[in-house]
Formats: structure tokens, sequence, C-alpha cells
């Protein structure tokens, strides 16, 4: 869900299963003997480095291709068309004097929306100079973005950082086409107090919403604090068209405000797949909180101690719909300590055969290490995995494929144990086919699909 500048390489070994550690591609199996360790190398460059390479050559071809003069002249119309675009962007309708003019004389000038887009832009460029894929939901995790495992487990601070994480360059570009034309407006008919509740409050309560649709997912971005002001816009319009007022809205400032609008709603609707929810509840609460907010916008700025109010409500409907969230659990790091002891146990029984090959242990001694030491490890992991409470329903499946293969090993480990007591073969085929039934059952959890990464937002 991007290219980037890596101030180093890394690369490290990891326990992992590709649908459950998040990036590991599906290609990446699991090669079940003494070790599974599988070799993750952070990658530095991604689309965006392709993209850049591939017209830097069409740049190129373009420049062998034109004569001196061809190209005097294709400089001249980008030069001629780019003067055009800067006037259009600059230019003033007349009508639209008395408003700006009106809203100058509420709020001189407006305070938080380039304090949003700044922070903005700085966090992404952090993110672009650090470690970690762009669009890794490891990386966005570490700069603040939204998991249920982490913000319901004492980290709540992700529910306000996470509206200054962006996975990747479009996702910021669409923020700043949402945010900046409305509020430079917006801002300046309710205020920069009344502003910021509605942007910070509806991006809240959009987070818990994106919490309790998807407890496995990884939501970064201010989409639902933006669809709150658009709610707000809403609200104050309404208000506007009930007080029937003196300084009518011109054309021009509607069009400057909906275009990057519907550009801003076309991408999310593309690239969204679990955040629509979020994005409805931060509408709806900007709408509702500008209902009691902007009554009166027409004539007066909101006052400050009704955005108190305002904000106030919010922090206790957002801390009430999180309460019933506290504590959920995240499977995924036991799935991986099951792979792990795979791994270490069949090594660990692999080099105990090599010694009894070599005549330096008995099968006594083998049956022994099963039942002194290994099949109390699997009892031990699956009641570990039993333990794990408020796990999310997507993660259900995970918990199920996990609790037969660690029962289905056991009892494998027990029958081995019993066959090389009793010296008998047929009770070793025995032994040998329910391993290969349990392995069937740890290859399921492969095929359970894990949390859904890449760009996600409120």
């Amino acid at each position: 869900m991007s290219a980037r500048l890596c101030t180093k390489s890394q690369s490290w070994f990891v326990y992992a299963i590709p649908e459950i550690r998040y990036g590991l591609p599906d290609a990446t199996v699991l090669r079940l003997g003494r070790n599974r360790r599988v070799v993750r190398h952070t990658s530095c460059a991604g689309p965006y480095v392709l993209t850049v390479f591939s017209l830097l050559i069409v740049a190129g071809l373009g420049y062998y291709m034109t004569t001196p003069a061809e190209r005097a002249k294709l400089a001249q119309r980008g030069w001629a068309g780019g003067l055009r675009l800067r006037d259009a962007a600059m230019r003033r309708s007349p009508a639209s004097a008395p408003l700006r003019a009106a809203l100058r004389a509420r709020t001189r000038r407006p305070l938080v929306t380039p304090a949003l887009l700044v922070v903005n832009a700085a966090v992404f460029v952090l993110m672009l100079v650090g470690p970690g894929a762009l669009g890794d939901p490891e990386t966005l995790i570490g700069w603040g973005a939204n998991v249920a495992s982490r913000t319901t487990n004492g980290e709540w601070w992700r529910l306000v950082t996470m509206l200054f994480v962006h996975s990747g360059p479009l996702h910021l570009i669409a923020m700043v086409a949402g945010l900046v034309p409305l509020g430079l407006m917006l801002e300046r008919l309710v205020g920069s107090v009344a502003f910021a509740s509605a942007f910070f409050g509806a991006g809240i309560l959009a987070a818990i919403v994106s919490l309790s649709t998807s407890a496995v997912a990884v939501s970064a971005g201010s989409s639902g604090a933006i669809f709150g002001l658009y709610g707000l816009l809403s609200a104050s319009v309404i208000w506007g068209a009930i007080a029937n007022p003196n300084v009518p809205i011109p054309v021009a400032t509607v069009n400057c405000v909906v275009a990057p609008a519907a550009a801003f709603v076309l991408y999310n609707l593309a690239n969204d797949s679990i955040g629509t929810a979020g994005e409805v509840a931060g509408f709806a609460a900007g709408f509702l909180g500008g209902l009691v907010l902007a009554r009166g916008v027409i004539h007066y700025r909101p006052p400050a101690r009704r955005s108190a109010v305002i904000s106030v409500a919010a922090v206790v409907l957002a801390a009430g719909a999180a309460v019933p969230l506290r504590g959920t659990g995240d499977i995924r790091s036991d799935i991986e300590r099951v792979v792990v002891l795979e791994g270490d146990t069949a090594g660990a029984y692999d080099a105990a055969v090599d010694r009894f090959r070599s005549g330096q242990a008995t099968a006594a001694s083998l049956a022994r290490l099963i039942e002194g030491t290994i099949v109390p490890e699997f009892q031990a992991a699956r009641g570990h995995l039993k333990a794990v409470e408020r796990v999310p329903r997507e993660q259900l499946p995970l918990v199920a494929a996990a609790d037969e293969y660690l029962a289905l090993r056991e009892k494998a480990w027990r029958m081995r144990a019993d066959a090389l007591r009793a010296s008998s073969m047929p009770a070793l085929r025995d032994a040998d086919r329910a391993e290969r039934a349990s392995l069937d059952a740890f290859r399921k959890i492969r095929s359970v699909k894990g949390p859904r990464t890449g760009e996600k937002r409120p």
C-alpha cells in the first residue's frame, strides 16, 4: 500500500506465517524441519522508484528524439501552461468578495488548518527518511497508527496520532485536497476553537468505530476527521439557509470546495476497505455537533464555551465507546510461538535421533525426551492459547486451527514415545501417520487469512 530513502539496509530472521506476519508474501513457504527461519529484507525500493525510473527513461528518449528547436518550443508551451494554471488558481471572482470580506472580519487568519498541514507534511517526511517500508503496517504502527491490540491496551494516544500518519503520497495528497480548501473557509466561519473541536472530536470517534468494526486492521489517516468537518459544514449551511443570510455563497466559492471534496471522497471510496464505517461516524459526529455548535453562525462566531461543551461531550462519548474495547487481544504472537515450538522440538528430536544412530543414545532416552520435554511444551502452548482473552472475531479461525494442530501433534508425539518404549515398528508407522496428520493441520494455519493490511483509514 512506496518508495523511500533508507538510512541503512536491514535484514533479520523471523519465524512467521505469510498471513500472520504483516507483509510476508504468500510465496514464502515455511519449511518443516529443524529450522524454520525465513530471511526477510527491508525493501528500499517500491513502485514509486520504478515509476520515477520509467519516467526518466521516457524523458530521455523524448530528449534524444527531438531537435533543439522542438525542445525549446515544448518548454515555452509548458511554461505558458504553468502560468495559466497559476493565474487560474489565484484569480478571485468578484462575486466572492463580500464573502471573503465577511470571513476575514470574523477570523483574520486561520491557524489550525495550516498547523495541521505542516504537522502532516513533517510526519510524512520523517517517515520517508526513517527505517521501514512506508506502506508496511509495522512502520505505520511504529509512527502511531491505530490497531486494537496496541490502542486498547494502554496506548490510547494512538486515537490522536493516527490522524497524522499516512501510508503513501496519494493518501497524503487526498488528505490535503479534502482538508485545505474546506478548512481555510470553514475555520474562518466558525473560528479556530470550534474548527479544532470538530476535527479532533470526529477523528477520535471515527478511530474508535474503526477499532470496533475491525480489531486486527491497521488504520491511519485523518479521513474520519475531515468527514467530520464536512458534517460541520453541512450543519452550518442548514443554519444559514434557515436564517436567510444577506451574503449568499457564490458559485465560485462552492466550486472551490466541491471539486477537491469530490476528489477526496472518490479516493476514499476507491481505496478504503474497512474505514467506511469510521468515515460515516466522523461525518455524523461533525453534523450532530455542528447542529449545536453552528447555531447562529451566520450572525456571529460560535462562542468558545459552546465549543468546550461539544469537546467534552465528544470525549465522554469516545470514552464510553472505548470501554467495551479495552484489552482486545491479538493471537498472532501466540501463533508465531507455536511455529517456533514446532521448529525447536523437531530440531531437538532430530539431534537426539542422530545420537541414537551413532550409538550415543537409546530408544528409551528418545522416549524420555518426548515425554519429559516435548509433550509438556505442547501442553503449555495449548493452555496458553486457550487462556488468551478477548480474541478478535477475525482471528477465531486461526485459534481453532492452531488448537487442532497442537492436539494432533501432542497425540503423535505420545504415540511415538509409546512405540519407542515397545520397540514396535508397526506402532512407529502409526506414529508417522499421526505426525503427517498433525503437520497437515499445521499447514491449515497458513490457509487462514490473517489481518487485513495496507492503506487503512478513517
